[in-house]
């Protein structure tokens, strides 16, 4: 959306004020083709963004998975040390001139930008992660879940599984570096029509009237297929679609994540499910963690129409969504595209 000069210009304006912006993943589209193409899209958005902050301002970038290939050479480096250390919640990337992460930076400028990875603490009760580690949770039988379930039995998962970050990228970063390494030779999402898995999501999603004669041939294996892959060790996996179950199990998973990680916040901040909250009329007791933390999910600036509905002006899934966060009191959800009348 940002490529857009209305959306582009609703951004900028919000941005009046703004303190510290963190940019929390997905920064770079690293999957649908070559990063030469990825930073050519991106440059002339971060340059504005850069220049409407100004100096004195600050830009905290946190990789997520299209844009975990930022990391790559950082990771490497930890992996090559004799003693590099727990991850943690919160660890500064650094980079060199070389890396794309370094010309992200310089875009940004003339604010002071830094990069945290998994995550970057907002305030000493606030924590903020893209929220991909979920992926390795999530009982909706996404792509992403079962290359994650694949992965864990490739490397050999610890029993119980994951409980730090080094062990949720031990099993996502193999699967992540290949996907990167196809988008440099070319990607395989349709441009214009959207990612494999959105599509095969719409497919099965879509009310049986509507399906063609192979979406609903497919929807009536599809839960033979869940339960051979449960069979598997795959799982748990569950084969239901529905736009209920993708909220409630991504906010399961993002919860599990935030229990094994140990994240000690009244409040975490989340995006990568796309899916925007808590709004009005969702059940808040789906959005507060076991331990006590209120979950808030950033939503994203992607305009994906086949999740958007017949309303998209109320969709959950709408662009333009963002975070704020003040000196106390909730973050507060708001959708800068709607209050721009350019949503």
């Amino acid at each position: 959306m940002l490529r857009q000069p209305p959306a582009r210009a609703a951004l900028l304006d919000a941005l009046s004020g703004c303190e510290r912006l963190v940019l929390l993943g997905d920064l770079l589209e690293l999957r649908h083709g070559p990063l030469r193409d990825a930073l050519g899209a991106a440059q002339p958005v971060l340059e504005e963004i850069g220049a409407t902050l100004g100096p004195g301002r600050e830009v905290v970038i946190v990789p997520g998975n299209h844009d975990h290939g930022l990391l790559r050479p950082w990771l490497e480096r930890r992996a090559g040390q004799t003693a590099p250390g727990a991850l943690g919640l919160e660890a500064a990337v650094d980079w060199c001139e070389r890396e794309p992460l370094a010309a992200v930076a310089a875009w940004l400028g003339p604010c002071e930008v830094r990069a945290s990875y998994p995550g970057t603490w907002i305030r000493t009760d606030v924590y903020a992660t893209h929220g991909h580690y979920g992926d390795r949770h999530i009982t909706v039988p996404i792509l992403e879940r079962l290359g994650a379930g694949v992965m864990a039995r490739i490397v050999g998962e610890r029993g119980g599984g994951a409980s730090c970050a080094e062990d949720y990228e031990a099993t996502l970063g193999p699967m992540y570096a290949w996907i990167d390494a196809v988008a440099q030779n070319g990607g395989v999402a349709g441009r214009g029509g959207g990612s494999l898995q959105v599509r095969v999501w719409r497919a099965l999603a879509a009310p049986g009237r509507r399906r063609t004669a192979r979406a609903a041939g497919l929807a009536l294996l599809f839960p033979a297929l869940v339960g051979g892959l449960n069979r598997a060790g795959l799982g748990p996996l569950r084969p239901n679609l529905s736009g209920v179950e993708l909220r409630r199990a991504g906010l399961k998973a993002f919860a599990e994540v935030v229990a094994r990680l140990g994240v000690s916040a009244g409040h975490v901040i989340f995006g990568h499910t796309h899916r925007a909250g808590p709004l009005p009329g969702d059940d808040r007791s789906e959005w507060i963690a076991d331990g006590g933390a209120a979950l808030l999910n950033s939503g994203s600036w992607v305009h994906e129409p086949r999740f958007l509905g017949p309303g998209p002006g109320r969709s959950p899934y709408r662009p333009g969504f963002c975070a704020i966060v003040g000196a106390e009191g909730e973050p507060e959800l708001v959708n800068v595209l709607d209050e721009a009348g350019s949503g």
